[in-house]
């Protein structure tokens, strides 16, 4: 298991609880970041939203690629994952700033494909906002121009529906080869086709190990139907809740879900309408963006623990994690979880099956 985490750009990860000790700014962020690298993250995802979607559309939220590109510059080792949107891109720029961000961070670089979901958003900064099956159409030909111009040594010409360009020179090409990892997520049969066809790890929402299970298998499946090669990685959001007791855990739950209307009420009700999701959603998940506590990490380090290995078992590979305030979760996690799943994992292998 890789142990990744959400960036917290939107000042907290809770619908619910207005102050989170974790401020919406550079500064917190790039505490953040350099010490996960130090308490032994892989990974940060940095969602790309110009409206703040957890504390309401009028509170501060950081701009996804330019908060990439200046973290790039101060950390060492961790993947930056920056969340990309086609419908408020031009293909060929966000293939030179990607290039130019996977060379700040001496190849660290990657993408978060996702397809838009919020059309109000779309409506206040000026992005096209279509039927769903066609934004993937849309991802489809963005991605297309993005390889062909991070690989091809020539120049790139390129004319579709969404994207022209002509004879189009790009260097330096990125650092990563042949081009930075491209994740991506989505339920809808349209989106899966897109993502089978042109990304490299599919990360999904939180959901149960059944769910999970059954997603994997899934896209596992249409990838081989496809002839393309396995998946490189498969990730999956999850808000995690770790004390000394199960107790203990049970009183932040109840904390944290005492639901209240708000002006991020609007967000989450654009997602749930305007996507075709797999699973229902419900205020408990509104609670907590990407239905983060379906993963049920909550309770003691050996519960939570366990229940990682229950992850690694149907074929998870990296966790992408919320919590509350962040850097003081996360430090817990670090010195509580990680080292017992590694402990559990080879008692595991030990015994007998």
């Amino acid at each position: 298991m890789r142990y990744g985490y959400w960036l917290p750009i939107f000042g907290g990860w809770l619908r619910n609880v207005e102050d989170e000790n974790m401020p919406p700014t550079f500064d917190y962020a790039k505490k953040v970041i350099q010490r996960g690298e130090q308490l032994g993250f892989d990974t940060t995802l940095i969602a790309e939203l110009y409206l703040n979607d957890i504390k309401g559309t009028d509170q501060d939220s950081l701009e996804a690629w330019t908060t990439a590109a200046g973290l790039a510059a101060v950390t060492e080792t961790t993947e930056i994952m920056a969340a990309v949107r086609p419908n408020f891109h031009n293909a060929a720029v966000t293939a030179k700033m990607a290039a130019n961000i996977d060379q700040i961070s001496g190849g660290r670089f990657t993408l978060n494909v996702v397809s838009a979901w919020w059309q109000e958003e779309a409506k206040q900064y000026g992005g096209s906002f279509t039927a769903h099956d066609e934004r993937y159409d849309r991802t489809d030909e963005f991605l297309s121009v993005l390889k062909s111009l991070w690989t091809k040594e020539e120049p790139v010409s390129y004319d579709g529906k969404f994207y022209s360009i002509e004879n189009t020179h790009l260097h330096p090409k990125p650092i990563q080869k042949p081009y930075p990892k491209l994740y991506a997520g989505g339920e809808s049969p349209r989106g899966k086709e897109t993502i089978v066809n042109h990304c490299d790890a599919y990360v999904m929402h939180g959901g149960t190990v059944d769910e999970i299970n059954t997603k994997i298998s899934d896209m596992k499946a249409r990838r081989s139907e496809a002839g393309h090669e396995p998946f490189q990685s498969f990730g999956m959001a999850a808000y995690v809740i770790c004390r000394d007791t199960e107790e203990e855990a049970l009183q932040e739950l109840n904390r944290i879900t005492d639901v209240k209307d708000s002006g991020a009420y609007a967000g989450y009700s654009d997602f749930t309408s305007k996507s075709q999701l797999e699973q229902q959603v419900d205020l408990q998940d509104y609670s907590v963006s990407n239905r983060g506590l379906r993963p049920k990490l909550i309770g003691t380090p050996d519960q939570i623990a366990e229940r990682i290995l229950q992850y690694e078992q149907v074929g998870l590979n990296l966790l992408l994690l919320q919590c509350s305030p962040q850097l003081e979760e996360m430090e817990r996690f670090s010195r509580d979880v990680m080292p017992l799943v590694e402990e559990k994992r080879t008692h595991f292998k030990e015994v007998p099956q």
